[in-house]
């Protein structure tokens, strides 16, 4: 049976869950987006601001549109209230933290709800094998910044139902974004494809063939839109490096997909980007 998408929770403030609650409440639906951390929520709420004042700035975004979007998002910190016919998840890319939040969630909310999980890397079908629903799990993966970028990945996992699915390209199109429907596999689609934009730009840099602005400026001024290490300053050193242990270890540690120690050096110093103030770059 179809139920219909009107109310719709995120879990995780961080960078991706703001965006994605963002992105959602311009779509005009209800939002609830819960962290346990009320110093993030807070965050979260003022960077989703900032947001729209730019987006104000720029002739993108009325006052109006403004004034709705806040009023469409409601802050939680207590789990057992995160309910609604959508739950997407957006927490660390982790498999163990996702499954036990994401059994939590499941016997909080009821039959029909669909939850989405934000995973880049993680198959759907080995989170869903822990579920008393696995049809009712699927991907929904936004690309950062999610309030911008228009592609979302639908990922099906081998239980997945196909009336979720369809639930899920209709509420992505409803927000303005372009979904496309991919079959279960590590790094689906894009991150599949992305990875070797990162890797191979870290073995350049770990074989000392030249540094990371030099890197990035002849593949921007090569067409692409922002260089490697730019890109991973922006989605956080820290994510894309466990997205790449994730499908290194998916695809049975493949050498094409092997993480490089200087990624997980920068991890271990704590320098995860932009969100700290220095990755490859300092902000």
């Amino acid at each position: 049976m179809k139920v219909p998408i009107e109310k719709v929770a995120i879990v995780g403030a961080g960078t991706m869950g703001r965006d994605i609650a963002q992105a959602v409440a311009m779509g005009g639906y209800k939002v609830t987006l819960y962290d346990i951390n009320e110093s993030i929520l807070k965050k979260a709420l003022d960077l989703i601001t900032e947001n729209l004042d730019v987006g104000v700035v720029k002739g993108k975004v009325s006052r109006q549109m403004k004034e709705n979007t806040l009023n469409n998002i409601v802050v939680i910190d207590e789990i057992m209230n995160v309910t609604g016919d959508l739950i997407i998840e957006a927490v660390v890319e982790d498999l163990q933290i996702k499954t036990d939040l994401i059994l939590k969630l499941e016997t909080i909310n009821r039959d029909h709800t669909i939850i989405a999980t934000n995973t880049s890397s993680i198959p759907i079908t080995r989170i869903a094998s822990h579920l008393k629903r696995p049809g009712q799990i699927a991907g929904l993966h936004f690309f950062n910044p999610a309030h911008i970028m228009k592609l979302v990945e639908i990922v099906s996992g081998s239980e997945t139902g196909p009336e979720v699915i369809e639930a899920l390209r209709e509420f992505s199109k409803n927000i303005g974004k372009t979904p496309v429907t991919v079959n279960d596999s590590p790094g689906f689609i894009v991150n599949r494809v992305a990875r070797h934009y990162y890797v191979e730009s870290l073995k350049i840099l770990e074989e000392q063939a030249t540094d990371h602005q030099v890197v990035d400026s002849l593949l921007e001024n090569f067409g692409f839109r922002m260089g490697p290490f730019r890109l991973m300053d922006l989605i956080g050193v820290d994510t894309n490096f466990a997205v790449t242990k994730s499908i290194f270890e998916s695809f049975h540690f493949d050498p094409k997909f092997q993480p490089s120690r200087i990624q997980q050096q920068k991890v271990e110093a704590g320098h995860h980007g932009r969100k700290t103030g220095k990755g490859f770059y300092e902000y």
